[in-house]
């Protein structure tokens, strides 16, 4: 017997309950991004000779910390897949072994990256990126603490994903949402500690001096997401064991299935290494700003480059979140055996995230310069910024289509094709065209600039070509 949830996607008013289920995913991603948004604007209240290189280093740290949870997140992305599926075919059995397997994968991959991440801080900073000096020096020490700590985000998107793929959507929202308010106060706390700090923000300070908080700068903003984000953890495993019964070992069995762990594996190397291949790609435009656009003495590029990645990031989990209620969507029909409703869904979820982007693209470019004074007051870092704003923004829409179809498409299993499709827009349309652009026509930054909005949009089209095709409804892929 099916619960309520399940009865509402496998046969209720798909338009209507697709937006019910997907908006408060669209939002819950989006907040999760203010975590990131909450660091960046305390730490621009920082003495003016600090923020800029803070800045510029945050910038670096987010993207470089986001690979590991990218890794993770190909994790949840598969045995969410797998989840809906048995929940669309009531197989609760099956839940709870996937559900336990996928934990057992995400607490291994959080010890992974604790141990190996935090000790290549300073060659990959330096080496891969390319930073210098001081950018370098703050963007270090930060990434061993965000890198360390990062089971912490690892957990969280594995358990929210758990429960948006059995059917709860606001849930995960409303904690999301306190994690945000607890990182605000800690990160007040640890990155002011008892001063000096802004006169607005003195009973910070005096809490920090009863409690003995020192002040820690940048590094504090990074102990407070982790921090906020653990905090958070202990309500959803509560309410994943009480309403859900899972994330606990399976009646008679402690260790995973080793059929579950490989049927996972098996999706989620495909879904890492696709959403590996979009961070780094956004890695390598930081790279080449960094290698010609900035100097020992001038990194004013950088620095513009962290503030937009925000921006960025908000559009891509925005289209995260309505990704995964196609996913949802998707998988359950799947496993209903509705493939043309599966198909539908995603075709919906897409349309809706095309008119949200469309309106986070029409707010950056209309206020994206007073929204990016909030982390820095510099006019040369907000022209540059702007002038990515400008170009990139109105290509969210590509952006979007291809990330909300591409998780769709893994929704049925078919992760290699979403793979497949990335690969081939990364390797054959936006490294060359970015390469030649530099080496061939020296354009300067707007020029980059507009290669990642033609990358966007390739994006978008090669994914809705591929998803109009169908042949990942038919794909034996596990």
């Amino acid at each position: 017997m099916t619960d309520e949830a399940t009865k509402r996607i496998l046969r209720g008013p798909l338009a209507f309950e697709v937006a019910r289920f997907g908006a408060p995913l669209a939002l819950g991603m989006a907040l999760q991004t203010t975590f990131n948004l909450v660091d960046a604007y305390i730490v621009a209240q920082l003495p003016r000779e600090e923020v800029g290189a803070s800045l510029g280093a945050l910038g670096i740290c987010d993207q470089l910390a986001a690979i590991g949870t990218i890794v993770s997140y190909g994790v949840t992305t598969a045995s969410s897949a797998l989840l809906a599926q048995a929940k669309g075919a009531g197989d609760q059995r099956a839940i709870e072994r996937y559900a336990w397997a996928a934990l057992c994968m995400i607490v291994a991959l959080g010890g992974f990256f604790a141990l190996i991440g935090g000790g290549l801080a300073g060659p990959v900073v330096s080496g891969l990126i390319g930073a210098k000096g001081q950018v370098a020096i703050i963007a270090t020490r930060y990434l061993r603490v965000s890198v360390g700590g990062s089971i912490t985000i690892f957990l969280l998107l594995q358990l929210t994903g758990m429960q948006r793929a059995l059917g709860s959507a606001k849930t995960p929202m409303t904690l999301l949402v306190l994690g945000n308010v607890l990182n605000v106060f800690l990160a007040l706390l640890f990155v002011f500690g008892d001063g000096p700090v802004p006169k607005s923000l003195e009973w910070s300070a005096r809490i920090a001096h009863a409690l003995s908080i020192p002040r820690m700068g940048m590094l504090g903003a990074a102990w407070a997401t982790v921090l906020a984000r653990g905090v958070v953890l202990v309500p959803i495993v509560i309410l994943l064991v009480r309403r859900f019964g899972v994330i606990r070992p399976p009646k008679g069995q402690i260790l995973p299935d080793w059929a579950d762990v490989a049927r996972v594996s098996r999706m989620a190397w495909p879904s890492s290494a696709q959403f590996v291949l979009r961070i780094a790609a956004v890695i390598f435009v930081t790279s080449l700003v960094a290698r010609y656009f900035t100097t020992n003495t001038d990194q004013t590029a950088t620095t513009a480059m962290g503030l937009v990645f925000r921006p960025d990031t908000m559009a891509m989990f925005v289209a995260m979140g309505w990704g995964s209620a196609a996913q949802t969507f998707v998988g359950q029909n799947v496993g209903a055996g509705h493939l043309a409703r599966a198909k539908r869904a995603g075709l919906w979820t897409a349309g809706y995230d095309v008119i949200t982007n469309a309106i986070l693209a029409g707010l950056f470019m209309t206020f994206g310069e007073s929204i990016l004074r909030m982390f820095d007051a510099d006019d040369a870092p907000i022209a540059i910024a702007m002038t990515y704003l400008l170009a990139v923004a109105p290509s969210y829409w590509g952006l979007g289509i291809g990330v909300v179809l591409g998780n769709a498409m893994t929704g049925a299993g078919a992760a290699r094709t979403t793979l497949a499709v990335d690969s081939a827009v990364i390797f054959l349309v936006q490294a060359p065209m970015m390469i030649v652009a530099l080496e061939v026509f020296h354009v300067g930054p707007h020029g980059l600039f507009l290669c990642v909005a033609a990358t966007n949009i390739a994006f978008g089209v090669a994914s809705a070509i591929t998803y109009g095709s169908g042949i990942w409804l038919t794909s034996k892929q596990p």
